[in-house]
């Protein structure tokens, strides 16, 4: 995952309302992400999958004993996790069963933030240090609150791109309006978004081999189906899973979720990529929509160094300018994306790329300069190892 968020903390609380408390809290630290109902093998897994160190734990006397056996549970399987326990302050009994059972600490739901804060900062610097695996693919995020094909249409030839320099990559689509990236190849799937997220303990090689669409170059595509759930009905501890087990058989993901509305999903999303493309045009209304979502994850704590802006359908003499949208953002300008309307028409009516039409366009060359760009991050990477259902049908 990326490196802009200093930590991830797993948590198990009684409903929303504490779980967003405590990510307020925590916010300048790291993000927290809700374990759901506390079952051990989901949790460890997760453990496994955010590299946390530190695990919260609601308690309550109707579900003592199960939470107090939770918390055994895990520190028997992972002894150097700290785990810190959520309950009513004013409860002995909260806080003596979540000492005997093993948790760290103990805080009260409703705590001041600098206390919390503080609390795990001291936590930190007594843990053992948690290193990401080096070895897990790129993940590249194109986001921008426009809904329209053009997201689809840009992320499918930066993949391409990325593809083509000998890495492979998989175009998660999960932009709004769905499936536009397979419909603009004239590409068709039967395997899901949802399938995926349904399959998760069978997400192999195998499995990607046979089921994930297949386009140019041996791209791979994953889309949004018409009856998958909406992103934000996704937990981020579902996300974490299933971006864990893409990222080993990829070398990089690019994700579109352009279009999609605010919601804890997409923030994990980009909280955790290696490149997070800001995607917007010179519309003054879209851009206010783009910033107030950009300026509320500011305010809440989000880090958002790995962010650069990508200016779209760029008229130079049209105001405001890419210097000006720039600092408007507050985000370094990664590139600018010639208008051309009739070249995209074209390509888009046509089911082929720009590379195809018209390669030696601007836009077409600024496309492929970019798609590079982000080839770079993950160019030292190991391919993944190809097994024998490939060698069987005799692909690469």
């Amino acid at each position: 995952m990326s490196q802009s968020l200093s930590q991830t903390f797993l948590a198990i609380t009684r409903n929303n309302t504490d779980l967003e408390w405590l990510q307020g809290a925590l916010a300048p630290l790291g993000q927290v992400v809700s374990a759901g109902g506390g079952s051990l093998d989901e949790l460890l897994a997760l453990v496994d999958v955010t590299f946390a160190s530190l695990v919260f734990v609601g308690l309550d006397r109707e579900h003592l004993v199960a939470q107090s056996a939770l918390i055994e549970g895990v520190l028997e399987a992972k002894p150097m996790l700290a785990i810190v326990a959520l309950g009513d302050g004013m409860d002995n009994q909260l806080v003596l069963n979540a000492m005997r059972a093993g948790a760290r600490d103990f805080v009260a739901y409703g705590s001041r933030s600098s206390e919390v804060a503080g609390l795990v900062r001291r936590l930190s610097k007594r843990l053992p240090a948690v290193t990401p695996n080096a070895q897990l693919g790129g993940l590249t995020v194109l986001y921008g609150v426009q809904s329209n094909a053009d997201g689809a249409f840009l992320a499918n030839h930066m993949a391409l791109v990325v593809q083509k320099s000998g890495q492979q990559t998989l175009l998660l689509d999960l932009g709004l309006p769905r499936g536009d990236s397979l419909a603009l190849l004239g590409l068709e799937s039967s395997f899901h978004f949802g399938d995926a997220l349904r399959h998760l303990r069978r997400l192999d090689a195998t499995l990607i081999d046979s089921a994930f669409t297949s386009a140019e170059a041996g791209l791979r595509i994953l889309a949004y189906a018409s009856g998958d759930e909406p992103l934000e009905r996704t937990s981020a501890a579902e996300l974490y899973m299933l971006l864990s087990a893409l990222r080993q058989h990829f070398q990089h993901i690019v994700v579109n979720l352009t279009g999609q509305p605010d919601s804890e999903a997409l923030r994990t999303f980009v909280s955790h990529c290696d490149k997070l493309l800001w995607y917007t045009d010179q519309n003054v209304l879209d851009c206010r929509r783009n910033l107030a979502v950009l300026n509320l994850w500011r305010e809440k704590g989000m880090k958002l160094e790995h962010g650069r802006l990508l200016v779209d359908r760029y008229l130079r003499n049209v105001a405001p300018d890419s210097d000006t949208l720039g600092k408007t953002f507050g985000l370094e300008v990664i590139s600018v994306l010639a208008f051309s309307p009739e070249i995209r028409l074209n390509a888009k009516n046509q089911g082929v790329t720009l590379f195809e039409l018209a390669p030696r366009e601007a836009i077409s060359q600024t496309l492929r300069t970019l798609g590079e760009r982000l080839a770079k991050r993950s160019e030292g990477l190991p391919k993944p190892k190809v097994n024998w259902f490939n060698r069987l049908r005799g692909t690469p």
